[in-house]
């Protein structure tokens, strides 16, 4: 018999165990996050960077995400969250790779130049994985899902830009594949508040939000003093048979 029965409580699942989780921060990187990055551009030399979404976007990148990113970067290096990153970028210098969406987008960031590096403030660590990516869920073009399930990790928590477009897809991906999906709005960035506001909107059944500041209060509540390894123990999303 057909039914509907919301179990929304589920998805307000706290983080019990840090080593359980994995922090992402998306395409937090010079192409887009850096007024000299090659995005805003345009072929013929004239820049966009003062165009009224870019100005709004680099306004809020700078009052709100960057501070967010740094607290964040910090509470999960010290409480045993793992760090991880995504940025676009091709894996060929031509572009080749690249999926149909970031071709007819026209995003080209060639492997290792500067655009493709995550922005100074938030330098990844010696051992941080960066995973470069060609299409806006990092979950299309990246072996993150295995990297993930490999480590033993079930709780993802979420940063970065833009929120309606590469952020909103890995939410709602993530979610498809069993991840309990932690939101946190005052580290996400888009190019107006109504497209912030919209966004937040329409993925907000697919993951709890909370600030930075919220998490952190979880993170010192629940944290324990389990090693690294003993984590590998409480499972990540299994795949059905």
């Amino acid at each position: 018999m057909a039914y509907y029965a919301p179990q929304s409580h589920l998805r307000q699942e706290p983080i019990r165990n840090p080593h359980t989780a994995c922090a992402l921060f998306i395409d937090t990187q010079n192409y887009n996050c850096h007024r000299d990055g090659a995005i805003y551009k345009k072929l013929e030399g004239s820049s966009r960077a003062e165009d009224p979404g870019v100005s709004y976007f680099f306004s809020r990148l700078e009052s709100v995400c960057k501070p967010a990113w740094v607290a964040l970067q910090t509470l999960c290096r010290t409480s045993g969250v793992e760090v991880m990153y995504t940025v676009i970028q091709s894996l060929t210098k031509d572009g080749r790779d690249r999926s149909q969406d970031y071709v007819i987008s026209g995003f080209h960031v060639p492997p290792g130049c500067w655009d493709a590096q995550v922005i100074d403030e938030l330098g990844p660590g010696p051992d941080e994985m960066v995973l470069p990516k060609t299409s806006s869920s990092v979950f299309n073009s990246t072996n993150i899902d295995f990297i993930l399930r490999s480590m033993g990790k079930r709780h993802l928590i979420l940063a970065g830009c833009v929120t309606d477009q590469c952020v909103a897809h890995a939410v709602m991906d993530a979610c498809d594949l069993g991840y309990c999906v932690t939101l946190l709005p005052d580290a996400t960035a888009t190019y107006s508040p109504q497209r912030q506001e919209a966004a937040l909107a329409a993925i907000g059944g697919y993951c709890r939000m909370r600030t930075v500041e919220q998490l952190a209060e979880e993170l010192n509540k629940q944290k324990t003093q389990l090693p690294p390894l003993t984590a590998a123990a409480e499972a990540a999303p299994q795949d059905e048979d």
